[in-house]
């Protein structure tokens, strides 16, 4: 059985390590670097920790789900707190956007206080349509925070699907 050791100096604190052990070490090095990379590209530089973990700042991005069958493509996107006069739905060419902007006030009164809280945020959210889509019988429903849109494929669309078997090769 090996023995595992604490390579540290002893009389050392764990906090007084991290610095010698960042830059001694070079995977070390390499990572925070590596995350520093990814935090500059995706969320810029000035704010990146508070953007991670702050839902009050930045921009409401819903989520959404797309599936495709043979005879339509289906939207789903969450909008909690949402009513269907603040969304719009957009269909134009190949593409589908989902557009809206959110309000949320808080109040909260009390004898000793007032406390008023007001959050906005719009969204614009657009999907490319990977075939054609009949826009005369597309449809969109709001229920209970969930916007579903059914975009059924053109007679056209349907028939370009071609199966090609697979072979096995031996």
């Amino acid at each position: 059985m090996v023995e595992i050791k604490n390579l540290g100096p002893k009389g050392r604190q764990r906090s007084d390590l991290l610095p010698t052990l960042r830059e001694e070490h070079p995977f070390s090095l390499f990572r925070e670097q590596f995350n520093r990379l990814f935090d500059d590209f995706f969320f810029g530089r000035e704010l990146a920790p508070l953007r991670m973990t702050d839902p009050w700042y930045g921009a409401f991005q819903p989520h959404i789900d797309v599936k495709e069958s043979d005879t339509e493509i289906t939207v789903s996107a969450e909008l909690p707190g949402m009513d269907e006069k603040d969304i719009e739905v957009l269909l134009s060419g190949d593409a589908l956007t989902i557009k809206g902007e959110k309000k949320e006030e808080k109040e909260d009164k009390n004898k000793h206080y007032y406390r008023m809280e007001r959050r906005y945020g719009s969204f614009q959210r657009t999907i490319p349509l990977p075939v054609e889509i009949d826009a005369k019988k597309a449809d969109a429903s709001f229920k209970k925070g969930i916007l579903h849109v059914t975009l059924p494929k053109t007679a056209r669309a349907k028939e370009a699907v071609k199966k090609i078997t697979v072979k096995s090769e031996k």
